[in-house]
């Protein structure tokens, strides 16, 4: 043996000189290319059993070299500041160790360069499925698994090239829209605008969300202004920024607002702080849920999405993979606190 417990670590330089061959060889053996670059099965099973008696810290590709399968499944996710992406996170894992797989979890920040790259790193460890949490582009990253031959599905953002489970955002919305509606009605404020803040306007679910709010308004009879609605992106910064702007054209709050998430909701009651306004003034209706926040706010009501059946029905594909890739799974969301 070159290396023992006083010795330096190994490393590939070391195993290629041992397995007679290059460095370039004994990486692609170890991270599962090996069979693109035409290296011979015999030289890398060679070179799995001398890293394995020297030592060396292999990694799970090359583990993953010894079995058909790699027992790997990645989640790419694009925060976990948010109780619903970190309960989606927490879900993925429990029912991947109750299968015997291991579950690998990367946040993304909802960038799309990190999105692709994660990809990469997962596709190199030989996921057996990849699942695309809110991803910006879950198209490119459906194309990237097709040609490695990996299943990929799209979790909470659907995409059109790979099976997709998310929330039934416009009813949830329509819902929610109309338990605001209803309070207001309850407190002889029924004509009283209400402000749809927070979003992406160019993803499917603040658009679907958008619809459900402006429909519950028609069902009642009330027109929703354009100037109500600000899809300002998600981030707390953005949102109490829009809040302050769209203030600087009014001389009073409006009685209710419904606010596109949790992180959302922070920046808006941050900015409220900051002015002096008082938060029991106002309804609010947020698309998410934090139960300290709801047991905190007595005028907050909220939707829970159904994580644990989205996180069910993501299993039954990757059990039974569907030949539509345009199938589109909705879960209904619970409204919390009416």
């Amino acid at each position: 043996m070159v290396s023992d417990s006083s010795s330096k670590r190994l490393t590939i330089y070391d195993l290629a000189r041992l397995a007679e061959t290059s460095p370039s060889t004994v990486s692609a053996v170890l991270n599962g290319t090996w069979q693109r670059r035409r290296i011979s099965k015999k030289l890398a099973s060679k070179i799995l059993s001398l890293a394995q008696s020297e030592g060396y810290s292999a990694n799970m590709q090359a583990r993953a070299l010894r079995r058909e399968r790699s027992g790997i499944i990645g989640m790419i996710l694009p925060l976990y500041d948010n109780r619903y992406f970190s309960s989606i996170a927490q879900h993925f894992e429990s029912e991947a160790r109750r299968r015997g797989l291991f579950a690998i979890v990367s946040c993304t920040n909802r960038d799309p360069k990190q999105e692709c790259e994660a990809a990469r790193m997962m596709l190199a460890y030989r996921v057996e499925c990849l699942v695309c949490t809110g991803a910006t582009d879950p198209d490119t990253i459906a194309q990237m698994c097709a040609e490695s031959g990996v299943q990929s599905l799209n979790l909470d953002l659907p995409g059109s090239k790979a099976p997709s489970v998310i929330s039934n955002n416009r009813e949830g919305a329509r819902q929610l829209t109309h338990a605001i509606l209803n309070r207001l009605a309850e407190e002889k404020r029924s004509d009283d605008p209400v402000l749809f803040i927070g979003g992406r306007d160019g993803d499917h679910n603040t658009r679907e969300r958008i619809a459900g709010f402006k429909q519950a308004r028609e069902e009642v009879g009330l027109a929703t202004a354009e100037e109500n609605i600000l899809p300002c992106d998600y981030a707390a910064d953005k949102a109490q920024a829009a809040l302050e702007t769209y203030m600087c054209k009014r001389s009073t709050l409006p009685s209710a607002m419904f606010v596109n998430s949790t992180i959302s909701l922070e920046g808006i009651v941050r900015g409220l702080q900051l002015n002096g306004y008082y938060l029991d003034d106002i309804i609010f209706g947020c698309f998410d849920w934090d139960p300290l926040a709801a047991a905190f706010h007595p005028r907050l009501m909220m939707v829970r999405q159904n994580v644990i059946e989205m996180i069910d029905r993501v299993f039954e594909l990757i059990d039974t993979p569907p030949q539509d890739p345009h199938l589109l799974i909705e879960v209904q969301p619970d409204i919390m606190g009416v």
